[in-house]
């Protein structure tokens, strides 16, 4: 995969691992993506919840 330097700035912002890293190491790459699952089920709760706070 070809990765571009905005993403690798946003890798290290995010996750403080470089793109070439995280493709290197099996256990980073595991601990960025349960962080990552983790912010994607938190946002989709807040957003369940403004939306029943909306239409409740």
């Amino acid at each position: 995969m070809k990765y571009t330097s905005e993403m690798e700035k946003a890798m290290q912002q995010s996750h403080h691992i470089g793109f070439a890293e995280y493709q290197r190491k099996l256990k980073q790459r595991l601990a960025v993506e349960k962080k990552r699952q983790q912010e994607y089920q938190k946002c989709k709760l807040f957003t369940l919840a403004y939306m029943n706070q909306q239409h409740g």
